[in-house]
């Protein structure tokens, strides 16, 4: 099957493998690159060190005695390597990026400048607090803004990740239980089958014993289920809302007059805060402990093993138990209380060793301010419009999970469409490559067979959307059209084919080691 390009000419998925091969591997502009390590100059580098005054023997067995093994490169080698990667790789700032329950929206540039700022960007945690109340204000607005959102009283900024946020609210939960004499009986922790799987490992983390909790045939909590598992052993509940499945669980009160009732704790997954902002507060829901995900709700770097931010709010029976340290302000301007005592007396301790991440802070108040109010409430508003949108354009090719009613932020379509064809969901993805977009996240939810689960988000314009339908559309007829090669050979035009992604999950070769006989990395 043939399709059209952007200027007009038929293209087959097949066109790359009649072209010639190229002497260096390259493709056009796009550049063939090795391992930094198999790269040549190890005699060079693009900084001059001046020789060291000692000879390290106060640091003993310390000493190095071999060669580093780190290849020496130029400034303009060093450059190349890195942008030739980059063009190798999907980003947000390329194309829409699809991905399910991740929120992979826009980082605004004015939160990068922001997050530079002197006096941000340039301080240290172990500066005297007089020195720092420009930062100490700003997390104290952070907090504000952030239970102010959520109608919770209280919030730990400190929390690095939504799992760190997730050990946060079950350690805050352990600690009242604790407070209460009732931790040595309540054992359990319930947790929905479409939960994230964080959820559940969190849980058993802490100590807890997880029992499932089932789902109902339209995607949500099913209540009759829960409520029979809830008894004077259960320590909390943990449900995502919106949950997993793109779904507004609509019995959320009633599943947190349940939890209360039965003298348990209700943590809400806020992962999918994105969805509900300006919209729904949790508080009102009856939500205890809740994380939020800066980088999702709030615009900062998703991922890339950097600094990250989940924040967590807490309700009035979990706020002493907040962990150390959170700003105060006073006479004398802003102070950090870090220790276990006075008004931390019940702070079930720290979850790092500062404050947190700082630069996440800035570009997190910085979207918030940049916004509004009107402007927040609007990002959950066309994050859904976005989603339904995508739902009701490619549901007459593609099998919703869940036909029946709107979605939330999240568009989920099973493969029950792809019966018949020998097609399965990671080779549609694998020919989304060739598209030029990301791949939508696959087989999650665990509840849906051969689940796509697509994202949006609210940045995306409809022209942009419009794009990705198009190639969803197309590459769905040519599944049903029985074009199973184009299929399963894909990608053809990334730069590596299709990898053996189990073996390499399972053997990952994670060292560089040089070839036999080579003396590169002694030079």
């Amino acid at each position: 099957m043939s399709t059209m390009n952007t200027v007009g000419r038929p293209t087959t998925p097949n066109a790359v493998e009649s072209k010639p091969a190229t002497l260096t591997g390259g493709r056009g502009l796009l550049q063939n690159e090795h391992l930094i390590f198999e790269s040549d100059g190890w005699g060079k580098t693009g900084v001059d060190l001046p020789e060291p005054k000692t000879d390290g023997s106060d640091l003993g067995d310390l000493v190095r005695r071999d060669p580093i093994g780190l290849p020496g490169l130029s400034e303009p080698e060093t450059m190349r390597h890195y942008v030739r990667l980059s063009q190798k790789n999907h980003a947000i700032d390329l194309a829409i990026y699809p991905l399910g329950s991740c929120t992979m929206k826009h980082n605004p540039r004015l939160n990068e400048k922001m997050a530079r700022l002197p006096g941000f960007s340039d301080i240290h945690p172990l500066q005297p607090v007089s020195t720092v109340q420009g930062a100490l204000e700003l997390m104290d607005t952070l907090a504000h803004w952030l239970t102010t959102l959520t109608g919770m009283p209280a919030v730990a900024l400190s929390p690095k990740a939504g799992a760190h946020g997730e050990l946060c609210g079950l350690m805050a939960i352990r600690a009242a239980h604790e407070a209460s004499g009732e931790h040595e009986k309540r054992r359990k922790v319930l947790v929905p089958t479409s939960a994230h799987g964080t959820n559940p490992a969190t849980a058993a983390f802490v100590g807890y014993t997880v029992v499932e909790v089932a789902q109902t045939e339209d995607g949500r909590v099913d209540v009759a289920d829960l409520a029979s598992k809830l008894g004077p052993d259960v320590a909390a509940i943990m449900v995502t809302n919106p949950n997993t499945c793109g779904l507004f669980e609509r019995d959320i009160l009633e599943i947190s007059r349940l939890t209360h009732e039965a003298g348990a704790y209700f943590y809400c997954d806020g992962a999918n805060f994105n969805a509900i902002v300006g919209r729904v507060r949790p508080g009102d829901l009856g939500v205890d402990a809740m994380h939020i995900n800066l980088h999702k709700t709030f615009s900062t770097p998703h991922g890339g093993g950097g600094p990250g931010a989940g924040p967590v709010v807490l309700s009035e029976a979990l706020a002493p138990f907040a962990p150390a340290p959170w700003v105060v302000s006073g006479d004398d301007g802003f102070r950090l209380v870090e220790f276990a005592e006075d008004e931390a007396e019940q702070a079930f301790g720290r979850l790092c060793a500062f404050q947190g991440q700082m630069g996440m802070y800035v570009r997190a108040l910085s979207y918030m301010m940049s916004h509004g109010s009107d402007g927040l409430r609007q990002v959950a508003e066309d994050a859904v419009l976005n989603a339904n949108y995508i739902k009701a354009r490619l549901s007459d090719l593609m099998s919703a999970a869940f036909p029946e009613g709107p979605c939330m932020h999240e568009a989920l379509f099973d493969d029950q469409w792809l019966k018949g064809t020998d097609i399965t969901t990671l080779d549609f993805a694998k020919a989304m490559i060739d598209e030029g977009f990301h791949p939508m996240t696959m087989y999650f939810p665990l509840v849906v067979h051969g689940a796509m689960l697509i994202e949006p988000t609210e940045t995306e314009s409809k022209q942009e959307l419009d794009r990705f339908i198009h190639a969803m559309r197309a590459l769905a007829e040519a599944a049903k059209a029985g074009d199973v090669d184009r299929f399963k050979g894909a990608p053809f035009h990334a730069p590596l084919r299709r990898l053996d992604e189990t073996r390499a999950a399972r053997s990952p070769v994670l060292r560089w080691t040089a070839p036999e006989g080579s003396n590169i990395a002694a030079e």
